[in-house]
């Protein structure tokens, strides 16, 4: 017969396990904050338990499976009450709440946003479903609505518009200075870092990031430079942002390494003076000076660059961690001297020995830094008109340092002579040796390394859904998105598009036609000009010449005549 001390010791014991099999069951069916709240209700259930020890002495297993089972049904429950409740505020959501073009953008770069999280090597990629970023939309339209004018910078309705392109091959950063009043960098580079989460991740304010972003538009406009200003840093921020997503390469890279690449396309050329290496070397000035004449610019920019971030309104670094600022200041220092194009051919042949390789291993920084210089000379393997405004500025600049050559009594530098240069050719020398070259080591590069972790380039979120798979949205929701996963390919070579294809094969077809008219024209006008100093040499003759001249035509022409 059980007496009453052993009794509460045989119910105590019951009680602790029936609170270690509950606290296992809750940690098995739900997530971090349900837990909390299945252990409290274990505590009530011990309290009650214990009350209830004190009038029985048996407490049964089928009692122990009732709790475990009501509980995780409960929490499913919440869980399916809370979406439902966040599926009816989207339809509570009014299409004039905010203007659509800012809430089809806040829904992409929040789309985005979850999308480009990044996964680590001895992770399985897990995909995410439109319904999240429609979710994440929502939450951002009720900030929107409350606190923009305080905290988000606001984006100009026809800024957000031509933003939308912001992930095509095609996109005109000269369509979108004039909606952005010339300031395209503070807009892109605030919706790219944005995109990618780099504010949230890396704890930047967004009155520090807008700060920063208005000195260094500052910077790039300081010597009014009509190819080296705010708008190349852009096209270069954009086709990296391109080679980042459209290929895949992101899968590749850390959250902190896709940073870095992000901000050394922007600063790259941070004030340009609009001359080049050769001339600060050749006319001795204090920054070839500074530099021993070794890759002055490339070393000003990096300089520059972050002594601003060292200010305390624009350090948008300033909650890195010691590593993590070693490692970004490192990777953009590596990235942005590999922009000389000095080393231009001792890059393309490093790389191209590295893929001959059975097993070749790639660093990082190498490919990293080809990818931005490919970025930084692709305007040629934009669509022609693009291209086509990029090389006359880009004259432009040369013809004005060959201005101040001449001034200064030096020899002109190639492409500077306003005179002599022959724009057509220099133009299909450039393709031929330089771009495409670069553009096909750099494919081949990205293919490689890219292969083992073969991302789905399906740039459209509805095509991976996994919690609401019958969801659609419309055609412009689906082209403003960017999220890619990951899938392993066996045995099969992983293939990236290559838009810049079919621009470098029209471009130089319409430079040849170029230079056939311009062949032409230059012989019409030495012809020309021939004749015109033959006349002037005839009309320079003395009367005395002339007139002993006129019996020998006359003489020609008696001859022409009996003949």
């Amino acid at each position: 017969m059980s007496t009453p001390a052993t009794k509460t010791t045989r119910t105590r014991r019951t009680v602790k396990g029936i609170a270690a099999a509950a606290a296992a069951a809750a940690e098995r069916t739900a997530p971090l904050a349900n837990r909390i709240r299945s252990i409290s209700f274990v505590i009530v259930a011990m309290s009650r338990l214990r009350r209830e020890s004190s009038r029985q002495s048996v407490i049964t297993v089928e009692l122990i499976q009732f709790i475990i089972q009501y509980r995780a049904k409960e929490t499913q429950e919440k869980k399916k009450r809370r979406l439902a409740d966040e599926d009816d505020e989207l339809s509570e959501v009014q299409p004039d709440a905010v203007p659509p073009e800012v809430r089809e953008w806040l829904a992409s770069t929040f789309t985005r946003q979850m999308a480009t999280t990044r996964i680590r090597s001895d992770e399985k990629p897990r995909f995410r479903s439109v319904a999240h970023a429609i979710r994440a939309g929502i939450f951002v339209d009720r900030i929107y609505r409350r606190v923009s004018s305080s905290t988000l910078m606001q984006f100009p309705p026809d800024v957000v518009k031509l933003l939308k392109n912001l992930d095509e091959w095609t996109f005109d950063v000269f369509a979108l200075t004039e909606a952005a009043s010339g300031q395209v960098i503070k807009y892109v580079a605030y919706d790219l870092l944005n995109r990618y989460g780099a504010m949230h991740k890396f704890k930047i304010s967004p009155g520090v990031l807008e700060t920063f972003l208005n000195r260094v538009e500052e910077g790039y406009c300081r010597f009014r430079n009509p190819y080296h200003n705010n708008l190349h840093a852009v096209d270069v921020m954009h086709t990296m942002h391109y080679c980042l997503c459209n290929t895949g390469l992101m899968n590749w890279l850390t959250d902190l390494e896709i940073f870095a690449s992000l901000l050394a396309a922007l600063l790259h050329d941070f004030e340009h003076t609009g001359t080049t290496n050769n001339f600060h070397v050749m006319s001795g000035s204090e920054t070839a000076l500074l530099y021993n004449d070794r890759a002055v610019l490339e070393n000003h920019h990096v300089s520059a660059s972050f002594r601003l971030m060292k200010e305390d309104e624009a350090n948008i670094l300033s909650h890195l961690s010691r590593d993590e600022y070693k490692e970004l200041r490192t990777l953009i220092i590596d990235m942005v001297l590999a922009t000389d194009m000095t080393y231009h051919f001792q890059q393309l042949k490093i790389m191209r020995s590295l893929l001959t390789l059975q097993e070749p291993t790639i660093d990082k920084s190498k490919a990293l830094s080809l990818v931005l210089h490919c970025c930084d000379i692709s305007h040629p393997a934009k669509h022609w008109d693009v291209h086509h405004r990029w090389t006359m500025l880009l004259l432009e600049e040369f013809f004005r340092q060959g201005d101040l050559e001449k001034e200064l009594g030096l020899p002109f530098s190639p492409l500077c002579d306003r005179k002599s240069t022959l724009v057509a050719e220099s133009q299909i020398g450039f393709i031929d040796f330089i771009v495409d070259p670069s553009m096909s080591i750099m494919s081949e590069m990205l293919e490689h390394i890219l292969t083992p972790i073969g991302p789905a380039i399906k740039a459209k979120p509805a095509s991976v859904p996994e919690e609401n798979p019958d969801h659609d949205m419309d055609d412009s929701k689906k082209n403003a998105s960017c999220s890619m996963t990951r899938k392993s390919l066996t045995g099969a070579k992983f293939t990236i598009t290559k838009p810049w294809l079919a621009c470098l094969s029209e471009n130089k077809k319409i430079w040849k036609e170029q230079a056939i008219k311009d062949a032409e024209a230059r012989a019409l006008a030495a012809a020309a000009e021939a004749a015109a100093e033959a006349e002037a040499e005839t009309e320079a003759k003395p009367a005395g010449e002339a007139a002993a001249d006129e019996p020998k035509d006359a003489a020609a022409a008696e001859s022409a005549a009996a003949n």
